[in-house]
């Protein structure tokens, strides 16, 4: 899910805040999550750990793929 909600930015760059902006569709799909937030930055290591995003420092990311 984080993959596509980064892809849909069509952005090579992007903040965590953009990333934040997208809680509402996190919130939907894990409704008893109440840590949102925490599994959204979670989910954007993970990617990093794969070499899909590079993190830029700053809270900002950059998309590799």
């Amino acid at each position: 899910m984080m993959l596509r909600i980064v892809r849909n930015l069509k952005k090579s760059e992007f903040s965590l805040n953009e990333i934040y902006a997208m809680e509402q569709l996190f919130s939907a799909s894990y409704p008893e999550n109440n840590n949102i937030k925490a599994k959204m930055r979670q989910q954007l290591q993970v990617l990093r750990d794969l070499g899909y995003l590079e993190f830029c420092g700053g809270g900002t990311y950059k998309l590799l793929i």
